[in-house]
């Protein structure tokens, strides 16, 4: 994992949460390297919160990261980062890969709330998020890609989403960006010129009785019911803050 030398980085970070008998979650695995510091963080209530810190640089070209985080069943777990994510070309121009797995049993609650994934020129990664979740368990995972930094054209990002609930496919989408991607990508019927994009999943059991109405919470934004106990927020804005208040406006609209 010598960045001084030039070469990729293989590295991950591992959260398992569980309850701890007195209503509150403890955090008996919490691991990183490299890139990858989680860091507990004073805790609120019965939840647990952790903090993705970046310790180098990174993902650069060549790198395959991996962070895995299981809320165990009645456990509370909310995740964020300190810092936007920036995907950087490095010296080593081959693809870098960022995956992402997270497992909800029974009772559990996920709060995924990472900052922004910045693409910047020359860069090329693929990020892969697989979300298992039981039949009770709760979700609210956010998502947001800034294409390019100021003025800046963006590198190659591929995205790809899929959440499971009970076993059965919900939702499995993948977005390609940037260079080299399919034609279309900056289009009217994608991002029409937009340079970030953005969503939110959101699964609740109560949706089983009451689902979610589609609507359209501001100019750019929709509410988009899944088949299941879910809903997908989805945004496209010309710049991060836009794409924020976006998605915090579809995500209030479903309170």
């Amino acid at each position: 994992m010598d960045r001084m030398t030039g070469t990729s980085v293989r590295a991950g970070a591992r959260i398992l949460a569980r309850a701890d008998g007195r209503g509150g979650t403890a955090l008996p695995v919490l691991e990183g390297e490299g890139p990858l510091a989680p860091r507990r963080v004073r805790a609120s209530g019965a939840e647990a919160r952790v903090m993705l810190v970046g310790a180098m640089s990174g993902p650069l070209g060549g790198d395959h990261l991996t962070v895995t985080a299981d809320v165990a069943e009645g456990a509370r777990l909310r995740v964020g980062s300190s810092a936007a994510t920036i995907a950087l070309p490095g010296q080593n121009r081959g693809e870098a890969y960022y995956d992402v797995r997270l497992t909800v049993a029974d009772g559990a609650e996920l709060l995924w709330l990472p900052e922004q994934l910045i693409s910047v020129r020359g860069s090329d990664l693929a990020v892969t998020t697989c979300v298992d979740l039981a039949p009770t368990a709760r979700l609210v995972l956010r998502e947001e890609q800034v294409l390019g930094r100021a003025g800046e054209e963006p590198g190659r990002l591929v995205s790809r989403l899929a959440v499971r609930i009970a076993g059965r496919c919900v939702l499995d989408q993948e977005l390609a960006c940037g260079p080299g991607a399919p034609g279309g990508w900056d289009g009217p019927a994608v991002l029409a010129g937009h340079r970030a994009v953005g969503q939110i999943v959101v699964v609740r059991p109560e949706f089983t009785e009451r689902p979610p109405m589609a609507r359209l919470p501001g100019d750019g934004a929709a509410v988009i019911p899944l088949a299941g106990p879910a809903a997908l927020v989805t945004a496209v804005a010309p710049d991060a803050l836009r794409l924020r208040r976006l998605l915090d406006e579809g995500l209030r609209s479903l309170d």
